[in-house]
């Protein structure tokens, strides 16, 4: 979140494109999260156990 706060300095002005979903490996699994600038906050959309 501190990322996506130092890219996107008012999130609320923001008129862009929302960024695309990313997935994250981790060890034991991965998840995959979206950030929404407008919103001001990041959604946490799915989480593996591997």
């Amino acid at each position: 979140m501190r990322a996506a706060e130092a890219l996107y300095l008012d999130g609320s002005l923001f008129r862009g494109e929302n960024p695309r979903s990313e997935h994250v490996r981790v060890p034991g699994g991965m998840f995959v999260f979206l950030l929404v600038p407008r919103h001001r906050c990041g959604y946490v959309l799915q989480v593996t156990c591997l």
